[in-house]
This record gives C-alpha cells, sequence and structure tokens, in this order.
C-alpha cells in the first residue's frame, strides 16, 4: 500500500527568520546553531541540520484534534529549509536512522493504534496501520524525545 510523508507546511515558521534572538526568546523561541550531525532533525525538510545551520527550537502543536491526544512538543525548523518533504513510499534518512514511534489516528483524531520500532522496520507497520480503513493519518515521532517528526497519509 502506498504512503505518502510530508514535513511541515514553511509558511507559517517564515515571520520567525531573521528576527533578533531576544525577539525570538520573547515568543519562547529558542535559536541553536547546530552542533553535531545527527541531532537538529528539521521538520520542514525532515532531515538533519549539517553542523554549522541554525535551528529554530520551539513548541509546535502537530496534533490539534479536539480530543484527548491534542498535543503539541518541541520541535526544530531550520531557518534555511524551504522546501516541505513530500515523498512517496520512500522514508527519508532522519527517520531511517532513529527510533520512531508511529500513532494511528481516525479522521476525528481519535488514537486508533500505536508501535514503536527502528526507522529501517517502520513500512510493514505503515502498511499494518493503513490496511484499517479508519486510519485517517500517522504521527512519526523520535521516541528518544518524544518530538513530532512527520504526518503519514495513503498515497
Amino acid at each position: 500500500m502506498a504512503f505518502r510523508i510530508e514535513g511541515l507546511d514553511p509558511t507559517p515558521f517564515r515571520d520567525l527568520i531573521g528576527l533578533s534572538n531576544d525577539e525570538l526568546a520573547a515568543m519562547g523561541v529558542t535559536r541553536c546553531i547546530v552542533d553535531a550531525k545527527p541531532g537538529f532533525p528539521d521538520r520542514i525538510e525532515v532531515r538533519d541540520l549539517e553542523v554549522g545551520e541554525t535551528a529554530l527550537l520551539f513548541s509546535y502543536e502537530h496534533q490539534p484534534a479536539d480530543t484527548a491526544y491534542r498535543s503539541r512538543h518541541a520541535i526544530f525548523v531550520g531557518e534555511a529549509s524551504r522546501h516541505r518533504l513530500d515523498q512517496i513510499d520512500l522514508l527519508p534518512q532522519a527517520i531511517l536512522v532513529r527510533q520512531i514511534s508511529l500513532r494511528a489516528f481516525d479522521d476525528k483524531g481519535e488514537m486508533l493504534d500505536a508501535d514503536l520500532a527502528d526507522g529501517t522496520a517502520l513500512t510493514p507497520i505503515i502498511e499494518r496501520f493503513f490496511r484499517n480503513s479508519q486510519v485517517a493519518y500517522i504521527h512519526a515521532h523520535y521516541a528518544k524525545r518524544g518530538c513530532y517528526a512527520a504526518c503519514i497519509t495513503r498515497a
């Protein structure tokens, strides 16, 4: 079963680019200089940022559904990231190299299933979740820190 994995739309974050550290801090945003790879996974392009790039760290509501599963967590957005990841049947390297928690939701935002696996072992889990016709989308989370990584839908 074909699936699509997408990063976040960069549009809502454009107003943060180029603000001073003080202006960002007033909004609860921290500018970080990437000092390790892997270590700073960008949520727009769903890639590990390169050493020396800058990332913005802030809390993001990735699950806005009005259910008990409504959720927000810390994410990194690369200041130079402009093009949203949109891939079919191909997981990005930033996901493949980490342990990932997958959470399957229905169209109302209720969690129907969840699983945990190394990134290289996710495809069969994604396919299993989508065999359930009630699953509308899957959220991938970096398991170690629990941060939202990307959204997976049927292609």
